[in-house]
């Protein structure tokens, strides 16, 4: 194999996936090189297919002068890639398999071979009975399914201590629903053409979101959710995005270390890793350790953490400037906290706030660990928060939400999540989100912002809150400052959005390998409350009130003339005599 062409020599220090040629030379971003490991051993496999040895030294600085601790590595990138190296994460996972393939090739062909023997069998069985045909001829028109094989198929429901226990009637066959799914899918794309005589639409959208919630395990109600807000295709995609985790990330701390101190003290530790992309100036991607990546020298001594790459886009959308007053109203575990912190260099003041106690101890631990020092932890109910403290130049809200955007770090959510569950969390996040924009000062001479983010992709919990916000707070959308990601929506279903909704962004894990995330900025311009706020705070029983005391006045004065008029003209007169006595005497 390719693997045994080449070896190093004895003693050489294992190196990142992508390298440096000499020490004069630039970070080089991969293209189409492949790197094959085999014992230790590192060569690089060129596009030629010649094997060259690797021998990658960092650059170091020509200048020597004392710079701040900003982020150079892996600065200059390679104009033809298309890609962010985040992204080809998935293919290295794939080069990698081919290599575990190429080393066990004779293991692999006695595989084949039992396997070729078993689909001749299956293949004489399926010429005996036609009915256990797995694969659907191309040229054959794909058909619904019949009754007998819905009910073959159907699903019992069985309640258990309150949860919900899916228990089929008969195994599903995978293959099948998959081969239908393909099927329907190409019938939607051309329906006219292809579809059954006497067929709705409606009818092969349910059985292709019933064949959906079987193969990759949700729950119909957040089926149909999705496929609300992704066309067909791409909805595949975003599923088995979800069947695969993302790349494991880590975020240089630049108030300790550069970040090509970090990758060459990791690289000499057998990491195998990469600069996260042009758009991070701190990120690194792991593809591989030969070491804990959460429990190296340098994590113990807060040179970096352990953070999503979307996790980093917040930050950087509210772009905190230095000596400023910050809020992180929703903190834990400390990430977002302490990428503020050194972006402003451990000035100013960040207040970290969390609900949750216990949450706040990995969030004291974390700040320790990296070095921050302007930061105060505190814990309070968000809701509350602009009467315990206010006057922020800026506000980071990463609200709690249903979490549809890391599935494929919490499978649960397929199934364990309903209408209720997203209305529950949209009121908690319009209740946080107008908290946020009070905490902010409008007269603030740097800022005036507030970050809104969630880690979910459904309207309710992000263009919905927003929108929300919009007409109950003087604030406005401004441009988050992200090159890349999608549009928020201005419009779905039946409901319309503001215009600038275009100006918030949205991530998938389909599209941009990370964890599906949703980011809007607003730009605070009043600190006085619109007056359609107060006018829908006040009942709309109160004209009511104001109307109706006067009459049941009148009315009371009217009985008790009427009173006066029937008393006894002795008893009138004698009334009229005691209130005169009491009058007070005229000087």
């Amino acid at each position: 194999t390719a693997a045994g062409a080449g070896r190093q020599p004895a003693g050489q220090t294992a190196r990142g996936r992508s390298g440096f040629s000499d020490s004069n030379s630039k970070w080089l971003a991969p293209a189409k090189a492949k790197k094959i490991q085999s014992k230790g051993n590192h060569v690089e496999l060129s596009s030629d297919g010649e094997v060259e040895e690797g021998n990658w030294e960092m650059e170091e600085e020509e200048d020597g002068s004392s710079e701040e601790m900003v982020d150079d590595y892996g600065a200059s990138s390679s104009e033809e890639e298309e890609l962010l190296p985040i992204e080809k994460a998935a293919l290295k996972q794939k080069s990698d398999s081919e290599e575990e393939e190429e080393e066990g090739e004779e293991e692999e062909e006695e595989e084949e071979a039992a396997e070729s023997t078993s689909k001749q069998k299956m293949g004489q069985k399926e010429k005996d009975n036609p009915d256990l045909q797995l694969n659907l001829d191309i040229d054959e028109q794909f058909k619904l399914p019949t009754n007998e094989e819905v009910e073959r198929e159907d699903i019992l429901f069985i309640f258990y201590d309150s949860l919900m226990v899916l228990l089929p009637a008969e195994p599903p066959d995978l293959h099948v629903i998959h081969q239908r799914i393909k099927g329907n899918l190409e019938v939607l794309q051309d329906f006219v053409v292809k579809r059954e005589e006497g067929r709705t639409r409606q009818e092969y959208l349910a059985v292709l979101r019933r064949d959906m919630a079987a193969y990759y395990s949700y729950s119909d109600f957040l089926l149909t959710k999705l496929m609300d807000i992704f066309p067909l295709p791409e909805l595949i995609n975003f599923l088995e995005a979800n069947e695969v985790p993302r790349p494991v990330t880590i975020r240089t701390n630049t108030l300790k270390t550069r970040r090509r101190d970090l990758a060459q003290a990791l690289i000499n530790r057998g990491v195998n890793l990469d600069p996260l992309g042009k758009w991070s100036k701190t990120g690194l991607v792991i593809y591989d350790s030969s070491v804990p990546i959460g429990a190296t020298p340098e994590y113990l001594a807060g040179h970096y953490m352990l953070q999503g790459a979307s996790s980093l886009l917040p930050v950087m959308a509210l772009a905190p400037q230095e000596n400023e007053r910050i809020l992180d109203m929703c903190c834990a575990p400390g990430g977002k906290t302490s990428y503020i912190a050194q972006l402003m260099k451990n000035t100013g003041m960040i207040l970290a706030n969390d609900s949750n106690a216990e949450r706040l101890r990995s969030v004291v631990g974390n700040l320790h660990r990296l070095g921050v020092t302007n930061a105060v932890v505190s814990n309070c109910d968000g809701r509350q928060f602009p009467k315990v403290l206010g006057g922020f130049d800026r506000v980071l809200l990463d609200a709690p939400c249903s979490g549809t955007g890391v599935i494929s770090k919490d499978p649960a959510v397929k199934t364990n999540k309903d209408e209720k569950d997203i209305l529950r969390c949209a009121h908690l996040q319009k209740e946080l989100i107008l908290s946020a924009i009070d905490s902010v000062n409008a007269a603030s001479e740097t800022g005036g912002y507030i970050v809104y983010c969630t880690c979910s992709i459904m309207v309710e919990e992000n263009e919905w809150v927003v929108d929300y916000a919009l007409k109950k707070r003087n604030v406005r959308l401004v441009a988050t400052g992200l090159d890349f990601g999608k549009e928020g929506f201005t419009r779905f279903k039946d409901r319309r959005f503001h215009p600038s909704l275009k100006s918030t962004r949205r991530f998938y894990p389909h599209t941009h390998n990370m964890d599906g995330f949703f980011i809007a900025k607003f730009k605070k311009f009043s600190n006085a409350i619109p007056q359609a706020q107060k006018e829908v705070a006040t009942p709309s029983a109160v004209p009511d009130t104001v109307v109706e005391p006067p009459p049941k006045k009148k009315k009371l004065e009217g009985s008790k003339a009427d009173k006066e008029q029937k008393l006894p003209q002795p008893a009138l007169k004698k009334k009229r005599s005691l209130q005169s006595q009491r009058r007070p005497l005229k000087a």
